[in-house]
């Protein structure tokens, strides 16, 4: 089969390895019919994620058809049509029956960082009775596919960790995937207002079609301080992952407030606790469990919220080398989530 193959920092190729197969009972083979490129697959790319050895197959979101299954698994069969999580769970450990699919002792974020991933042909699933999720009939791919990540992280490390709440203002720093996620699953829970904030102003502008009342792109505490009297945001959410980013939100919320940090940081922030401490601030972190998954594809399914919006490239996923060249360069080329889909 083909697939793309981690050779080092900068250093990526389009190549044959060999198909995988059933390893223990719980597996399945799942043929990939779409995938995507992540901000997580450029880190990757760039070093920063040093578990991943040279040789590894990346990519952790996908939709396919399975092809095989282990003895163990019962809720799938082969033919079914299926969304991949990005995050492995067993069901049966202490953080998978707390919901913290995120930390499962045998799975997590594994695919594409630990095990080969699913910007391939085909792609082994462990748990898969956990990991997989059947595809509702006529459901849209490109919109399906975002549920295998940013959607649920959006919605779980953004608007859940925030607990945004009907008339809340609620402030967004990036408009990439990741924070235009969150801008659509906060709406949800019916906020006042929707602040957005990017110094890119094609990403401000899908910002707006996707329901921000606000957009800001340059001098945001100010700005922020103009639009709120002085008060403040109820909801900061961090969706970048540098610490001048992580500042903005300590700086635009108000007492009573939360910081909800999505953003992946690759070294420390300037954590000012002399200022938050009295404000009654919380902040929260995370890594997405994709344990709302189902509820979300029920939101997908009945039109609620329609993700597919957030796909501007689409290509066949041997042009995946092409496609990652636009995406590492997404502010130039307008680019926010990418389709690729198997021949």
């Amino acid at each position: 089969m083909k697939a793309l193959v981690f050779h080092g920092p900068g250093k990526r190729s389009w190549e044959d390895k060999p198909q995988p197969a059933i390893e223990k009972p719980t597996d399945a083979v799942v043929r990939i019919t779409h995938t995507t490129i992540c901000g997580t697959d450029l880190h990757i790319l760039k070093g920063d994620v040093p578990a991943v050895t040279v040789g590894r197959i990346l990519g952790h979101e996908g939709l396919g058809v399975v092809e095989e299954i282990g003895s163990g698994v019962s809720n799938i069969k082969v033919g079914d049509e299926v969304l991949i999580s990005a995050v492995t769970s067993c069901g049966r450990c202490d953080y998978c029956k707390r919901g913290i699919y995120a930390h499962c002792r045998d799975g997590g974020w594994i695919l594409g960082h630990l095990i080969d991933g699913t910007q391939a042909d085909y792609v082994r699933i462990p748990h898969a009775d956990n990991s997989l999720h059947m595809l509702p009939k006529g459901m849209d791919p490109a919109a399906a596919l975002m549920l295998s990540d940013i959607l649920p992280t959006g919605h779980e490390i953004g608007a859940l960790n925030g607990e945004v709440k009907l008339g809340d203002t609620v402030a967004i720093v990036g408009a990439g995937p990741i924070g235009l996620a969150a801008l659509m699953t906060s709406r949800f829970y019916s906020p006042a207002r929707i602040i957005m904030i990017d110094p890119d102003e094609n990403r401000l502008a899908m910002a707006k079609m996707l329901g921000a009342t606000d957009t800001i792109a340059k001098n945001p505490v100010e700005a922020i301080k103009e639009l709120t009297n002085g008060e403040g945001v109820d909801v900061a959410m961090e969706a970048v992952g540098y610490p001048e980013t992580f500042d903005i939100c300590q700086d635009i919320i108000r007492p009573g407030g939360f910081i909800a940090n999505i953003g992946v940081h690759g070294k420390s922030v300037e954590f000012k606790l002399q200022d938050l401490w009295i404000k009654n601030i919380t902040v929260r972190t995370g890594l997405v469990s994709t344990n709302t998954i189902p509820v979300l594809m029920k939101f997908v399914e009945s039109g609620g919220v329609t993700p597919a919006d957030l796909v501007t490239h689409r290509f066949k996923l041997n042009e995946i080398e092409k496609a990652y060249d636009i995406f590492s360069n997404a502010a130039k080329e307008q680019a926010i989530k990418m389709l690729l889909t198997a021949e």
